[in-house]
């Protein structure tokens, strides 16, 4: 339905629901734009879909994939997303775009880089810009990935931004942290992200293919004594490293074989419901420091003082633990 001007009506609560519930894609899509809001309006709908929508949620794998740029993630996400679809799933792509600080544009170019997921019936693919949020990881990621769930979506695949933020965000918010690698010229240990490595559930040195099958195997031999000296993620998993050539399709079979071991594994010993649990918790106190900063600021008073602040701490007058203190007095006042 549109309006007089040619703009589609808004949808009704009941309406979204009923339509994610029967996996109607354009609904879907409708309904993340409705969460990705800002208005208030919008935000109140969207919050009562979400609390009518938990009770279908909850089934999916969730993944998150990460690496740095150049490394293939795309490229392992559409050809592993179309093996995926091929044995019978529905895979659902959040790819989580880098958004510019200065002028808060993104390249959105997902659905053009997983061409192949992208035209399945049984894929939906949603860029969406980071706007410069911790771990390149969309404000909005968890309530997306509730959706996908709720319209019957089995496979949830989180692509993060891979250029340097802190990845725990995501990690946070998955089942499987999967981090993909390249091989280097012998000294690319150095150049492991201890923190990421150390959330990894499984690390896969991917363009193992033509002449640097050989490198891609010593640098696995390479990050996989690295990660024996690390403490493991979980008591119940030791995160394993592969080879794999996502353009020659080769090893994304053994990838998702341990990624369903994986997942019997942390089934079988509780850490699956513990673990979402506690991602459930996390994404509240998330919430609530975004909504009591964002009620602060927006309290004329309160904005005109942390101005100041902010001033005095950016002029070398004040200490940031002292600014942090004057605005905790605010909110005790």
């Amino acid at each position: 339905m549109t309006t007089a001007r040619g703009r589609r009506a808004p949808l009704s609560l009941a309406q979204l629901a009923a339509g994610i519930l029967a996996g109607d894609r354009a609904v879907l899509a409708r309904a993340i734009t409705l969460i990705e809001s800002t208005r208030p309006g919008d935000q109140e709908v969207a919050q009562n879909l979400l609390q009518a929508l938990l009770p279908s949620s909850g089934g999916a794998w969730r993944i998150g994939v990460t690496g740095v740029p150049g490394v293939g993630k795309s490229t392992l996400i559409d050809q592993l997303g179309m093996n995926l679809i091929a044995a019978g799933h529905e895979v659902a792509v959040l790819a989580v775009d880098p958004t510019s600080r200065r002028s808060g544009g993104s390249i959105l170019g997902d659905k053009t880089r997983m061409a192949r997921l992208a035209s399945s019936p049984a894929a939906f693919i949603r860029p969406s810009p980071t706007s410069g949020t911790l771990g390149g990881v969309t404000r909005r990621t968890r309530e997306t990935m509730l959706l996908a769930e709720a319209a019957g979506f089995d496979v949830v695949i989180v692509e993060t931004v891979g250029v340097g933020q802190s990845e725990t965000a995501v990690a946070d918010m998955v089942d499987f942290f999967l981090v993909l690698m390249l091989a280097g010229g012998g000294d690319e240990l150095q150049g492991i992200k201890k923190g990421v490595i150390e959330i990894a559930d499984m690390l896969v040195i991917n363009k193992a293919d033509g002449d640097n099958i050989v490198r891609a195997r010593r640098s696995a031999a390479d990050y996989q004594a690295a990660l024996n000296i690390l403490t493991p993620r979980s008591a119940s998993w030791t995160p394993p490293v592969l080879v794999a050539s996502a353009l020659e399709n080769r090893g994304l079979d053994a990838l998702w074989e341990q990624v369903s071991a994986h997942r019997a594994r942390m089934t079988g010993s509780g850490e699956l419901q513990a673990r979402r649990q506690e991602q459930a918790v996390g994404w509240m106190r998330d919430m609530l420091q975004e909504r009591l900063l964002a009620d602060l600021m927006a309290r004329g008073a309160a904005r005109e003082r942390i101005d100041a602040l902010e001033e005095e701490v950016r002029r070398g007058r004040l200490t940031a633990p002292r600014a942090v203190e004057a605005v905790l007095g605010l909110l005790r006042s």
